[in-house]
């Protein structure tokens, strides 16, 4: 369910579009969200950022959708294919991936609770995906059957902490580091299956 669930007004659709732009740039510069100077850098007035976005969160979650709709979409097609390890490894790269280069989404998955109803939703989305993708693999005897999702979802979180920390690191390097710890788990889990 998004915020509005009546079409805009194109000036107003267009304010919000403005008001995302400036959140997705903020987020990348790595600047707190803060509704008031949002407002000043769209360009538009301090109650039309509150009236798209009640709180900090709510723009921080809008920023993060479209990441969060791609790792999903990617899950559905790795369901689809016929290599169960394959699978559940490419997801797991995509999701690594996706952690590395877009900041919105660490804070939105490492929240307790989520603003939106559509975060919710993209997140447990996610959580089920995630999970057909790995008992796929324990099926097929290509994971270890003693890895469950919530052992693998901290090491997720660990990689990712991991290749962030490294300093004077370009988004590439970090993306890179983090696939080469990913491989380490990766092959953590394999081998006992194999």
């Amino acid at each position: 369910m998004r915020m509005t669930t009546v079409p805009l007004r194109k000036d107003a659709a267009r304010n919000r579009h403005r008001i995302v732009e400036v959140g997705r740039r903020f987020v990348d510069e790595g600047t707190p969200i803060q509704l008031n100077e949002v407002a000043r850098a769209a360009s538009v007035g301090v109650a039309t950022v509150y009236r798209h976005f009640p709180t900090p969160e709510a723009l921080l979650e809008t920023v993060a959708a479209p990441g969060l709709e791609a790792l999903a979409s990617h899950a559905e097609q790795a369901l689809s294919g016929d290599d169960a390890w394959t699978a559940l490894r490419d997801f797991l790269f995509a999701a690594t991936d996706a952690l590395i280069t877009d900041a919105s989404m660490s804070p939105v998955f490492a929240a307790a609770a989520s603003t939106l109803a559509h975060t919710t939703e993209l997140k447990q989305r996610l959580v089920t995906l995630f999970g057909q993708l790995l008992d796929r693999a324990h099926a097929a005897g290509a994971a270890d059957p003693g890895v469950t999702q919530a052992d693998l979802v901290p090491l997720m979180c660990g990689v990712v902490h991991a290749a962030t920390v490294r300093p004077a690191a370009t988004d590439a390097d970090r993306a890179a580091a983090a696939r080469r710890y990913l491989t380490v788990v990766l092959e953590g889990l394999r081998g006992h299956a194999r």
